[in-house]
């Protein structure tokens, strides 16, 4: 008999191991792995999923571990009993969703393993990098503890990291700083999530500039609580009415005479010195009403309906007596008293040309300025060289721009024309006047004696301005039997054939009846 030094590892025996193998191979996955457990399920009970509240009430392996032909994943029968996570992996606004948003590739396992007994937790993250800032509190601030040692979800979370311990934030400050936190504690309340999110937004990198009230002054010194005592949450914060008399009115010396905005006159480096921008009122102060203290106008501190009026105050400084009115404004500026300048345009009568140089007290006798006439003979009488004339209305050749010589008078009715308008007005107004002359030509310019009356009064029937010994240019009337047409009297002056009157002239003083042949006039060719 041969010896086998082989022992069971003959071929047949080779064979029957590799049976046996395939065998508990396929008996462990067509179980779901049962056989492989690893241990007890948690029997923390909570929901019904599945018939079941618990882990630990899962019989059957393939529950949960699909088999490897299976086109099941783990995560797919995680979800189909868990149906409200599912729905939530799909749904960014829910843990879930965010987690997978953030980190798709995760599966259920990842984060709840199992099979570590029935007391065991069933959510550990172990290395798992959790999405904190994305559920609203960032950890970017709590990277180490008060003793520079890591943080670990239990330091916030206790056991339970679906829960936050109320008591965390103020167990692990009083170890930082326990006066401030008992202080901010019994100031603020224990809500500390209801104003901080992790990222210390009201700590010490805190600055009040990022908003609309900005701390300066004063308002650098004060504390916190002095404007926001007992807020509980960011609302409380940022509602505080921002109003000066909402912290000072109990402050406030004027009792409310001057407004609610004590930024009108005061700043918040301190109450003093104050200073009021006039500027904002309506009454601006401007020269000399710069320096004039606040109490001289605004007596027994009343600020509010003062008068503006320049008599209200300078009633007692009025040299004239109130003959000027009570404008002061009129004639006199801020700049002071003596500096005055009365602006005659405000006035019926505006002060032009020579006028602009004559003293006040030329026109303004006595002192008196209300009711001084306006009409120019009132004051240039003594003037008048026409020794009234020309009338009393100077205007008419006069101008104020100029002086009394140059003068010019608008001959209105009867214009000047030619060889008039170089007559001396003595020639046609002798003896100085000037009213009711006579506008015809006779009046000045006698009949000659050659006319000898004949021609009537009309010299402008004949003449013109421009020359008296011009012949007749004017229309000559046609004698009848000549049917209209012309008479060619061979350049006859007027006297021939007008020997006595204008009228007079006929064919027979020059042509007897026998010349002509057709009505006279052929043989004055």
């Amino acid at each position: 008999m041969r010896n086998n030094k082989l022992g069971c590892f003959t071929g047949a025996g080779i064979v029957a191991i590799l049976i046996t193998l395939f065998s508990l191979v396929g008996v462990a996955f067509a179980s779901g792995s049962q056989m492989f457990s690893a241990g007890g399920l948690n029997a923390e009970t909570g929901q019904v999923y599945g018939g079941v509240n618990s882990h630990a009430q899962i019989t059957e392996c393939a529950a949960c571990h699909p088999a490897p032909w299976s086109t099941d994943s783990m995560a797919d029968r995680c979800a189909n009993c868990h149906t409200d996570i599912a729905a939530q992996m799909f749904d960014v606004a829910q843990l879930h969703g965010v987690i997978m948003n953030e980190n798709g590739t995760l599966a259920c396992r990842d984060c709840h393993p199992e099979h570590r007994g029935a007391m065991a937790p069933l959510t550990d993250l172990g290395g798992i990098v959790f999405p904190h800032d994305a559920l609203g509190y960032s950890l970017k601030g709590h990277q180490l503890k008060a003793m520079n040692e890591p943080f670990a979800c239990s330091d916030c979370h206790g056991d339970d990291v679906k829960t936050f311990a109320s008591d965390s934030c103020q167990n692990c400050h009083s170890d930082m700083d326990i006066v401030f936190a008992q202080t901010h504690l019994l100031s603020y309340g224990t809500d500390c999530l209801a104003c901080h999110d992790g990222v210390d937004r009201f700590g010490d990198d805190f600055t009040h500039s990022a908003f609309a009230f900005n701390l300066n002054g004063k308002h650098e010194e004060v504390a916190c609580t002095k404007c926001h005592l007992d807020a509980r949450t960011v609302l409380d914060l940022q509602s505080v009415p921002q109003g000066c008399l909402s912290c000072h009115a109990a402050e406030d010396e004027h009792g409310g005479r001057f407004g609610q905005d004590c930024s009108d006159c005061h700043t918040s480096e301190g109450w003093k010195p104050a200073k009021f921008d006039h500027d904002l009122a309506d009454f601006k102060l401007v020269g000399e009403h710069k320096e004039v203290a606040c109490e001289k106008c605004h007596t027994d501190g009343s600020y509010r309906g003062t008068p503006i009026d320049c008599n209200s105050c300078h009633s007692a400084e009025d040299e004239h007596d109130g003959k000027y009115g009570k404008s002061c404004e009129v004639c006199h500026t801020p700049t002071g008293w003596e500096d005055a300048n009365l602006d005659h345009s405000l006035f019926a009568f505006k002060l032009e040309g020579s006028h602009t140089k004559v003293l006040c007290e030329a026109c303004h006798q006595g002192g008196v300025f209300k009711g001084t006439p306006t009409d120019c003979y009132s004051c240039h009488k003594d003037d008048d060289a026409h020794n009234g004339n020309f009338g009393t209305d100077c205007i008419i050749c006069h101008t104020t721009p100029t002086d009394w010589k140059d003068a010019k008078f608008n001959h209105g009715g009867f214009p000047l024309t030619n060889r008039h308008a170089g007559v001396a007005c003595e020639r046609c107004h002798a003896g100085g006047k000037y009213f009711g002359i006579s506008s015809a030509c006779v009046s000045c310019h006698s009949d000659p004696a050659y006319h000898a009356g004949m021609f009537g009064t009309d010299c402008a029937a004949c003449h013109t301005t421009s020359n008296w010994s011009a012949k007749y240019s004017g229309p000559h009337p046609s004698i009848a039997n000549e049917g209209g047409r012309g008479v060619n009297h061979g350049g006859a002056s007027c006297r021939t054939c007008h020997t006595s009157t204008l009228h007079s002239a006929t064919c027979g003083n020059c042509h007897d009846g026998n010349e002509g042949g057709d009505g006279g006039g052929g043989d004055d060719d």
